[in-house]
């Protein structure tokens, strides 16, 4: 497998999709299924924290490493019981009833987010595993280009069958669909990974893969602030975005312009987005480039209060949706080429499961306040508010192009570390 034939790259873009085809699920899809049954902001809100386990996924990831199944290998047959357990939460989640029991469904969109969770650590395993080091920027594609194209089916697509079917029939079709990713995992490969003697007992072996890689990222110069970065770099963003399901309803727009303006526009949009932040930081540098595009997330996201004075204009609506996902696929290329580089070669799987985790940390913390900020508030002072809350990470940013500088070269192919 280490020569990546076509086959592979096939097997990572079906694993891309069975990856992104929740992720809408327990977000914004459920949130426009709440904003339907007219719940309250507050409720609505507090559906960002029940993604807490993309946060914390790094806490029970070293089980994947050090148990190993009894059929199917350790990457394999670990991913099958997972993706088991997938399809049977997005069937749970559709014969949910929110508006008869809305804790049952954000229960069950919570097991889902979990479940989600653990089916990306393996995924990533298995791609590093998989993978030779030059073929793990084209691995990355095919992942993206799958996890994007799930996401636009169990997002916009959903929303926009709903309005024939209703919602129930509609996410019980995304099960259907989640299939996809038990029969990658069956068609994939298991990696021959030669791994390293370690303490016989369980719990030494858990330490130590947790451990060593967080002492080491800790000991540098800057850690904390860095990590300070990476928590508030989204923390504008994650409260805007917990809201906009709710607002799109309030200015009117229909479930179909909505699903128009967030599907194939908003993901044309990311994906050129992503090309451009791609060259940024090829030309500029990923110092320089990070400040541009952060720079820019932040001044694209003044479109949402603007929105708010166009209500009921879909064509606003797609300016404002293509903008801002722009935006986000240009910031995302800079901030994941930032964490890319600040992984130690040793320990690169887990230190960027650790800093993926700690990104969408504002997202599911913080984030579930949104509700009960937008109803307080009002949505455009909170939308405005939402911008200025990107000003921290800014200024931590400028702190850190000063004194600790990052790599100009990824870890991931064998690079020095900053600090």
């Amino acid at each position: 497998m280490r020569g990546a034939p076509l086959r592979a790259f096939a097997i990572m873009t079906a694993l891309g999709f069975s990856s992104g085809l929740p992720l809408a699920l327990s977000g914004f899809t459920l949130r426009m299924w709440l904003s339907s049954a007219h719940l309250g902001l507050g409720v609505i809100g507090l559906t960002a924290n029940i993604g807490l386990a993309y946060t914390l996924k790094f806490l029970w990831s070293p089980v994947f490493d050090e148990v190993k199944p009894l059929f199917f290998g350790r990457r394999r047959g670990w991913l099958l019981l997972v993706q088991g357990g997938l399809v049977a939460c997005i069937v749970a989640l559709g014969c949910s009833d929110p508006v008869t029991n809305v804790g049952l469904t954000l229960a069950i969109g919570a097991v889902l987010a979990f479940v989600s969770a653990s089916q990306d650590i393996l995924i990533d395993a298995w791609r590093i595993e998989t993978f030779a080091p030059r073929a793990q920027g084209a691995a990355l594609a095919a992942y993206v280009w799958g996890y994007r194209g799930a996401m636009l089916i169990s997002g916009a697509g959903v929303i926009a069958l709903s309005v024939k079917t209703g919602w129930r029939e509609a996410i019980l079709l995304m099960a259907g669909l989640a299939l996809a990713g038990p029969v990658a995992t069956w068609l994939a490969v298991e990696p021959q990974v030669a791994r390293e003697a370690a303490p016989a007992r369980f719990g030494a072996r858990f330490a130590q893969a947790v451990r060593e890689p967080l002492v080491e990222f800790l000991a540098r110069r800057g850690a904390l602030v860095i990590v300070a970065f990476i928590i508030l770099f989204r923390l504008g963003e994650a409260l805007a975005g917990v809201m906009l399901a709710p607002y799109y309803t309030f200015l009117g727009f229909n479930r179909a312009a909505i699903a128009v303006a967030n599907g194939p526009v908003s993901l044309a949009a990311t994906l050129a987005g992503a090309a451009v932040g791609g060259v940024l930081v090829a030309r500029l540098g990923v110092g320089r480039a990070l400040l541009v595009t952060g720079v820019f997330q932040t001044l694209a996201m003044a479109m949402y209060p603007a929105l708010g004075l166009f209500p009921g204009e879909p064509h606003m609506l797609v300016v404002t949706s293509a903008l801002e996902s722009f935006a986000e696929g240009v910031s995302d290329a800079a901030f994941l080429s930032y964490m890319s580089g600040l992984c130690h070669p040793e320990h690169t799987a887990t230190q960027f499961a650790l800093l993926s985790s700690l990104a969408p940390m504002a997202l599911r913390t913080v984030g579930g306040l949104s509700g009960y900020m937008a109803a307080a508030m009002g949505f455009i002072p909170f939308f405005i508010l939402s911008a200025f809350a990107a000003v921290p990470a800014m200024v931590l940013m400028l702190v850190i192009l000063r004194y600790y500088p990052p790599a100009n070269r990824l870890a991931l192919v064998g690079v020095e570390i900053p600090g």
